[in-house]
């Protein structure tokens, strides 16, 4: 059987710019203005404490 993936696009984002979407099941992060580009295969729980943490700002 294969698993569908579903994607969620961040409340966060804005409607031209900024655009994150998070798959279901979690594990894949995606630019939603680019939905057949790369696809970042992360540890969501680890990558989202980095977010909360700061360690992005420019």
């Amino acid at each position: 059987m294969i698993k569908q993936t579903h994607w969620r696009k961040s409340s966060y984002s804005g409607q031209e710019t900024h655009c994150v979407e998070l798959s279901s099941p979690l594990g894949l992060i995606r630019d939603s203005k680019d939905p057949d580009g790369p696809r970042l295969d992360v540890d969501v729980a680890v990558f989202l404490r980095a977010v909360k943490a700061g360690r992005f700002e420019r």
